[in-house]
């Protein structure tokens, strides 16, 4: 029996909105904390030896942001691309688009916004209720099969991730 693909989704670190003087909210930035706390988590991601293969971020500024410090350290700043569907409006349908785009892809962190994860995670495992805090780590078991069905293994607050 072959491994099942797993997916990884990590919300973006802390953006203060508050703070953010700039007209155009794509171009949020993380903060000093949330880089640090991102910087904390990838180093534990990094000890984790998740596997991960392929990181594809949202173009907003904060993911990317956050993406590319986890790609730094997983050693993956070569496998790093950025995805329109995982920007504002995340779905099933734009995970179903993702997959198939990138079908060698085994294990795929994804990395992007709020509510589009917690909704996607929740369809695609059968109704679950997940949140996902700024700066978590999720894990979803892909079954095979037609759409995208699968079983949460885990998902890590920020606050045990960026410890």
């Amino acid at each position: 029996m072959s491994t099942p693909q797993r997916l990884y989704f990590m919300r973006h670190g802390l953006a203060d909105r508050d703070a953010f003087t700039g007209g155009d909210d794509y171009l949020r930035p993380l903060t000093d904390e949330g880089k640090r706390r991102i910087e904390a988590s990838a180093e534990l991601m990094a000890q984790m030896q998740l596997g991960i293969d392929l990181i594809l971020t949202s173009p907003l500024t904060r993911a990317e942001e956050t993406a590319t410090i986890v790609a730094r350290h997983l050693g993956l700043t070569g496998a790093l691309l950025m995805e329109q569907e995982l920007g504002f409006g995340f779905s099933t349908a734009g995970l179903n688009r993702l997959l198939k785009a990138f079908p060698d892809a085994k294990r795929l962190l994804l990395v992007g916004h709020e509510p589009g994860f917690s909704q996607v995670i929740g369809k695609i495992t059968g109704g679950s209720w997940v949140v996902c805090k700024k700066g978590s780590l999720a894990r979803v078991d892909l079954r095979s099969g037609g759409r995208p069905r699968g079983d949460l293994v885990w998902l890590i607050p920020p606050r045990l991730l960026a410890r």
